[in-house]
């Protein structure tokens, strides 16, 4: 589909209004399933915006259990490093699947198109920088959705669909990644507007 170019600051609006107002915890459900193994267990992720993101998983009975957090796109720590990076190996997609969308790259050539879809407004952006190019679909209303894909050298890196309230809060999400034939899903089973995040908590695991 062909898109307008789009300045880089209206970009940043845009991804800024995805982001909640204050601190806050989104708690779930987590299934990550490919071709050789089948997990599942529970989380949460706390998010400081604009920016600051710490996820937590445990499989069924506290077994495998991690934690990481992230600043932009950039994984800060992580612990276990290797279980998280299989578990969640794109980051922008992480971010996407809680319903949220971080800024483009200072080098970032962007894109973007309003349209109705049999009736329905949809808002398209892409980011796109030598080698790779994040594409964002969000339709407003009362069944809200975004979706994401990431193309690396024009090959489908993974593709999410996450489920919105009226609120823009996160009620589910889906993220597949086509080449390792690799799926994780989260569901939503409670947030909590009103967190406070210990400092000591973006420092390390405990």
């Amino acid at each position: 589909m062909a898109l307008a170019p789009a300045s880089r600051d209206s970009a940043v609006a845009w991804t800024r209004a995805t982001l909640p107002a204050g601190p806050i915890v989104i708690r779930f459900r987590w299934r990550y399933e490919d071709g050789r193994v089948r997990y599942a267990g529970r989380g949460s992720a706390r998010i400081a915006p604009p920016d600051s993101l710490r996820f937590d998983y445990a499989g069924p009975f506290g077994l495998g259990s991690g934690a990481a957090v992230v600043i932009g796109d950039t994984v800060a720590w992580a612990d276990p490093a290797a279980n998280f990076r299989s578990l969640v190996p794109a980051i922008p997609m992480l971010w996407a699947s809680l319903g949220m969308v971080q800024p483009p790259g200072a080098g970032a050539a962007v894109f973007s198109l309003t349209r109705g879809d049999d009736g329905r407004p949809l808002v398209i952006w892409r980011f796109a920088q030598p080698g790779d190019t994040l594409n964002y679909v969000a339709t407003p209303g009362i069944e809200r959705v975004l979706e994401a894909e990431w193309r690396r050298d024009g090959a489908v890196v993974a593709r999410s669909r996450t489920r919105l309230d009226p609120q823009g809060r996160p009620v589910g999400a889906r993220i597949d990644f086509p080449e390792t034939k690799a799926r994780f899903e989260l569901t939503v089973v409670g947030v909590d507007t009103a967190a406070v995040i210990p400092p000591a908590l973006w420092r390390s695991r405990r």
